[in-house]
């Protein structure tokens, strides 16, 4: 609570007052005064004390004043008070709620609208402090979101659109890892260009086998080796030294001529040249068993060799085989853009040189061993070293025939899935693997791990949105329909006319705010956005000020109703009655003294005597401190408030000069006694018979004429005795009272007929 103003200097019309340091603020604090003395001053002070702004004081430095606004106030928090010095408080005191022209502006109306701000403010009243707080959990979720939104859009705009192709950024960053994606970009391009070139890759065939048959050197050297085994080894030597002696060829020769040999029917053989017997002839029996059914087999078998080498190892083998070679380029350079095929690195030259080195050696040691069947012959070093140098490097032809396999059997699938392929769908799983590359890429991976995790912060913050926006949610389902009913009450109490309908939240771009109905004989009147017609119903035109006021003070009142912290709250009131009727201004008293029960501390600031006064005669006296704010010379000041004398009314004020008249006898006062008279009769005339003694002008002598004429009838006012004795006081009274005798100031007064008829209109105006 506000103990003591110590000091309040510069600001409006306080000069550099000090007075209230010596005056001692209690729980209810009353302030009195006049309209422009310094009631709003002091509650800028306190308002600008509360939330810390330093613009209630400043906007109010005392025009001509040398010094800025400077101000002291003793709080009971705090070991120090609160010192507004160099346009700020040392410290602030929050825990305040002000109701003034300024809370109606802002959370009620101004002039006669409603606009968006007075609603947005009705609903942060409506939630009080624990639905405030929960909705600046939830706003600064929001803007905490938007914070992430800005920083997602800075991350975004640094990773280039170049690299994320059609996906979204949230879409790209989010791409996972791939192993071997060059090799899977590389198989999607194949297969896009497949797709797109079906016709080529169905007509186009696979690999040739390149065909190089090999050297059988076993077979050769066995067919080298062979001989006659029947014949002995001295027969074989005689012939074959004379096959020497006779020449080359020799044994062609003779080995044909031993055909002609003619065979008698006596069993001879008789030769074919000289008729002579050759049945006793040694060489012809060797040349027999030499030339017999094992030499035919043997040359045919050196024969069927030699025809074998001639067919395996042609001599237009290496054109084949280069063009096959050729070919087989050619197709793989079609085949490499499709898929996988092996390189074909082949130096034809040195693998023919050694291909035609083996097959003329073999081939001449063959022709040789047809010359001389029955000669064991071997494959000279040199044929030996060509047919192992070949077999070497037909070893590489073979294993290059073994990929081409495995190739046809990839270019068989890749022809399956280009017959049914479909360019757009490759396309864009090229794209996208095209993009997962991109996104694990050194450039831009730190980049998007960053943009990841500022969305993960993003999402989590997103979570606790929503579920600070359920809390919120649940917390003005049940509080909104509670203010509505506390404000009815309230309108009830004040006897208003009017009711509150639909006060419901509603979420806005600009942020939360309340809508409601004023409900005037059963009909609501929306109090929304937008501007009524002419003519139509609106706040403006269907709520009197003293309505608007009214409203503005349920508000406030239902507000502080339903807040938890209420009893540690210093609550201010300025000018709680303006507009209102006598019935409102009661029972805003009433409620007023119910509020100071339950606050720390109630600052009433009011012009109105009276009111501040039947405050104070329902509260406890010991726990008030009445203070005026009263002309100062040029300024205002602040001092003790006597409520007691100025609560007198004005015929109590009236019968107290009467009395003190009779008990302290004649003195300078005797014309205020003689002119007090009427005004006591008038007064007791207009309590004891109202309806025949309105507060009208001239009523008096009226009065007097209806009680002559009634007297003695069943609507008798006053008897016979009761008429006289009034018409006596009125004579006399009249005498002194401006309406009945110019002169009245100047009436000599004797002091024993003033006594006397003082005496007898006290009682006639105090009998039962």
């Amino acid at each position: 609570m506000i103990s003591r103003v110590q000091l309040v200097r510069n600001i409006g019309q306080f000069d550099s007052v000090d007075a209230g340091a010596a005056l001692a603020l209690s729980r209810y604090v009353f302030v009195y005064a006049e309209n422009g003395r310094g009631k709003t001053t002091l509650t800028a002070i306190l308002r600008s004390l509360a939330t810390g702004d330093p613009v209630p004081i400043s906007e109010r430095r005392r025009l001509a004043a040398l010094n800025p606004p400077h101000v002291v106030l003793e709080c009971s928090v705090g070991q120090s008070p609160a010192v507004f010095e160099n346009g700020a408080w040392n410290r602030t005191f929050p825990n305040m709620t002000i109701f003034d022209d300024r809370f109606v502006n802002e959370n009620v109306y101004s002039g006669l609208s409603v606009e968006a701000g007075h609603r947005q403010k009705l609903y942060e009243l409506v939630l009080s402090s624990q639905g405030v707080t929960l909705n600046r959990r939830l706003q600064e979720l929001v803007h905490r979101i938007e914070e992430h939104i800005a920083d997602l859009r800075i991350r975004a705009a640094a990773i280039p659109l170049t690299m994320t192709g059609t996906l979204s950024v949230d879409e790209f960053c989010q791409l996972p890892a791939l192993e071997d994606i060059d090799g899977q970009i590389q198989l999607a391009e194949r297969s896009l260009a497949a797709a797109q070139e079906q016709d080529s890759v169905r007509d186009t065939p696979g690999f040739d086998p390149f065909v190089l048959p090999a050297f059988n050197i076993a077979a050769i050297a066995r067919t080298l080796e062979r001989n006659l085994p029947a014949l002995d080894d001295a027969a074989a030597a005689r012939v074959q030294t004379h096959f020497r002696e006779l020449g080359r060829d020799s044994e062609a020769w003779v080995a044909d001529g031993i055909q002609w040999i003619v065979h008698t029917e006596t069993g001879a053989d008789i030769c074919p040249f000289c008729a002579q017997d050759l049945t006793q002839s040694t060489v012809i029996r060797h040349y027999r068993v030499y030339f017999g059914q094992q030499y035919a087999q043997l040359k045919q078998l050196i024969s069927q060799a030699l025809n074998e080498m001639n067919y395996l190892h042609p001599r237009e083998l290496p054109a084949g085989f280069e063009r096959a070679v050729r070919v087989a380029t050619g197709r793989r350079q079609f085949w490499a853009r499709f898929c996988d095929v092996p390189d074909i690195t082949l130096d034809t030259e040195p693998l023919m040189r050694e291909w035609q080195a083996a097959r003329d050696g073999v081939i001449a040691v063959l022709e040789a061993k047809q010359r001389a069947p029955l000669e064991r012959m071997e494959i000279p070093e040199a044929v030996q070293s060509a047919i192992e140098r070949f077999a070497i490097r037909r070893e590489i032809v073979e294993i290059l025939n073994e990929r081409f396999q495995d190739a046809n059997n990839v270019i068989g699938n890749v022809k399956e899935q280009a017959a049914g392929g479909d360019s757009q769908v490759i396309m864009e799983r090229l794209a996208r693997l095209t993009a997962t590359r991109a996104r694990h890429s050194e450039e831009v991976s730190s980049l998007c791990e960053g943009y990841l995790m500022a969305s993960a912060a993003k999402a989590t913050t997103e979570q606790l949105r929503d579920q600070a926006k359920d809390d919120l949610e649940q917390y003005r389902a049940s509080v909104f329909p509670r203010y509505q009913n506390a404000i009815n009450e309230y309108l009830v109490r004040f006897n208003a006319g009017f009711r509150i309908g639909s006060v419901t939240p509603v979420d806005t771009r600009g942020g939360p705010t309340c809508n409601y109905e004023v409900v005037i004989n059963n009909i609501p009147i929306a109090v929304a956005g937008g501007i009524p017609g002419p003519g139509e119903p609106a706040f403006r035109n269907t709520l009197s000020s003293g309505d608007r006021n009214t409203l503005a003070l349920a508000f406030f009142l239902s507000s502080i109703d339903q807040d938890p912290s209420l009893a540690d709250k210093l609550v201010v009131i300025d000018d709680p009655i303006t507009s209102l009727d006598e019935h409102r201004s009661l029972t805003t008293v009433q409620q007023l003294r119910r509020l100071g029960r339950q606050a720390s501390q109630l600052i009433i600031l009011s012009h109105d005597k009276t009111f501040l006064s039947q405050v104070w005669r329902g509260i406890d006296k010991t726990l008030c401190t009445p203070i005026k704010i009263e002309r100062d010379a040029t300024g205002s000041t602040i001092a003790p408030w006597d409520v007691s004398s100025d609560s007198v009314t004005e015929h109590d004020r009236n019968h107290t000069i009467l009395r003190s008249y009779l008990q302290n006898g004649p003195g300078h006062n005797s014309r205020e006694v003689a002119r007090t008279l009427r005004h006591v009769l008038e007064g007791f005339l207009r309590v004891a018979y109202p309806e025949s003694f309105p507060p009208e002008p001239l009523v008096l002598a009226r009065f007097r004429s209806e009680c002559r004429q009634k007297c003695g009838t069943n609507t008798e006012i006053l008897n016979a005795r009761d008429c006289q004795e009034l018409e006596d006081l009125v004579e006399y009274a009249n005498l002194f009272h401006h309406d009945t005798n110019p002169s009245w100031q100047t009436v000599f007064i004797n002091d024993g007929q003033l006594q006397t008829f003082t005496v007898r209109l006290l009682w006639f105006a105090t009998r039962s």
